[in-house]
């Protein structure tokens, strides 16, 4: 089912995009809601006809969204998050958290129109803003651990423990050899006399 979108829908298409839908999603959500209407070859018409007298004005933002992209490059994001012993997050990093990093540092941008792979581990990631549908912004994002002292602490406390346990075990086989040859020289001792 081809449908004109009558609004961005990220992961779908942009406002006056024709797509191509499943009939359920089209005729259940996207025309209900307002946010799409069929593609007949009137509506085509009409569309093109808008698009032809709306020109300057989607030129206007499209530069819009340039001069608001210009504002992110050179822009790398640190998001900082509660890491567990083995470096899984607890939660995960998307893009609320990085629009709320954007908005620290002075630049308010909508989390809607913000798409990342939801981070479950520290790392490198990839987020993009989409502005326009031509003009589309890749930040880089780092996923740290927050409590990356606590967890070199915990690190360092096992490898302590384990240490130590290793130590307790190895002395206790030490001491269980030292008893077996303690035990078998007692019996040849006893073997002795009785041979003599």
């Amino acid at each position: 089912m081809e449908i004109i979108l009558k609004e961005d829908i990220i992961g779908l298409g942009f406002k006056n995009d024709i797509v191509n839908v499943k009939s359920g999603y089209g005729r259940n959500y996207l025309i209900p809601q307002g946010k799409g209407v069929i593609a007949s070859p009137s509506a085509k018409k009409i569309l093109a006809e808008n698009l032809k007298q709306q020109a300057h004005k989607l030129a206007a933002l499209k530069a819009a969204a340039e001069e608001k992209a210009a504002q992110l490059n050179g822009v790398a994001l640190e998001i900082a998050a509660k890491v567990s012993a083995t470096g899984q997050l607890y939660g995960s990093v998307g893009a609320a958290q990085v629009a709320e990093e954007l908005a620290k540092l002075g630049k308010e941008v909508d989390r809607k129109i913000i798409t990342m792979k939801d981070a479950k581990k520290i790392g490198d990631y990839v987020a993009l803003v989409h502005f326009h549908k031509e003009v589309i912004v890749e930040l880089p994002v780092k996923v740290v651990a927050e409590n990356a002292a606590e967890l070199k602490a915990a690190a360092d406390a096992e490898a302590a423990i384990k240490a130590a346990a290793d130590a307790k075990k190895a002395a206790a086989n030490e001491a269980e050899a030292a008893e077996a040859a303690d035990e078998a020289e007692a019996l040849e001792a006893i073997d002795a006399p009785a041979e003599a």
